[in-house]
């Protein structure tokens, strides 16, 4: 649904996107993550064919970013930092006077916009005006909007932000609703609890390039190396564990805990069970030690420039 090669966007002598190849299937949804000014709102600029790349390529929906501008437009909907929303004209109006911009049938407009309102909880606000909304409401409009015309790709800028906790659940398991094998999204967050809670694939993006992609767990296999565990013992360990059986390696212990990686836990945690036990140490619980995507994303965006970022999948 969404495929570049090598597009790259310079403004003067400073080059804000280099060389960005991207490819997002149908009923993907990727997550965009990177600092402010790593070049991610210029992207999906180019994506929505609002700026144009200055040299590589961009399809959204088979659409040619460049060459097919209007139809690139009418396949995406987009929610912006920036709303553009306007103050003085009630919701229904707002929504209305979009659905007309879209062509949308009467019939069509009226039932899309009545039933957008009710499932952000809107309706009843829907005759207010916007300058009177909270923060949280324009959000909600803004992407009642960017669905109206039902697009088969959808472009978020920090979607949930300023939303209070369950505006924000409202939010996140509408794009989750969204997900169907004609739509593709792209959300480009802050919010690394919530890229990967809801996204398939990750991209990290610094000073204009992608520097790592891949889904959640291969990040963190990738980035962050394989896999820790963490066992608790009912008794006090014996002096230093020095080493375990098979490949587990001991990175951290305590008087009654250790940890120790494993490249192929199925093989190698119940040998580790087994030689403790024989050991006479009573396992209490073995679990995988939690890893976060901020992890993973604060690694690859503070490592040194690399020739060889990670990829996978």
């Amino acid at each position: 649904m969404i495929v570049t090669e090598n597009l790259t966007k310079n403004f003067d002598d400073f080059q804000a996107v280099a060389g960005v190849t991207l490819s997002v299937g149908s009923g993907q949804v990727l997550a965009l993550l990177g600092p402010n000014g790593a070049g991610k709102t210029t992207t999906v600029r180019m994506l929505t064919s609002i700026l144009l790349p200055t040299s590589g390529t961009a399809r959204v929906a088979g659409y040619d970013v460049v060459k097919q501008p209007t139809q690139v437009r009418a396949s995406v909907g987009v929610l912006t930092e920036q709303h553009g929303l306007y103050g003085r004209m009630p919701a229904d109006e707002y929504l209305d006077f979009f659905g007309q911009v879209y062509r949308l049938d009467p019939v069509i407009r009226l039932a899309r916009i009545k039933s957008l309102l009710e499932s952000f909880g809107l309706y009843e606000e829907r005759k207010r005006k916007l300058g009177e909304y909270s923060k949280g409401m324009r959000q909600k409009l803004a992407l009642a909007r960017a669905l109206l015309h039902e697009p088969p790709v959808l472009l978020l800028d920090e979607p949930t932000s300023a939303m209070d906790p369950e505006s924000a659940r409202l939010v996140r398991d509408s794009i989750r609703e969204l997900r169907s094998a004609e739509r593709t999204i792209v959300v480009c967050t802050h919010n690394l609890a919530e890229a990967e809670e809801l996204a398939d694939q990750i991209a990290i993006i610094r000073r204009g390039r992608i520097i790592a992609r891949g889904s959640p767990s291969a990040l963190k296999l990738g980035v962050l190396g394989p896999a820790e565990y963490e066992l608790r013992l009912g008794s006090k360990l014996n002096g230093h564990v020095q080493q375990l059986p098979g490949a587990a390696q001991v990175t951290a212990q305590g008087p009654d805990w250790l940890r120790f990686r494993s490249e192929d836990p199925r093989l190698t945690n119940p040998q580790v069970l087994r030689y403790l036990l024989e050991q006479g140490l009573p396992v209490i619980s073995l679990q995988e030690v939690s890893r976060s995507l901020e992890q993973v994303y604060l690694q690859a965006i503070n490592g040194p420039d690399s020739e060889e970022d990670f990829y996978a999948g």
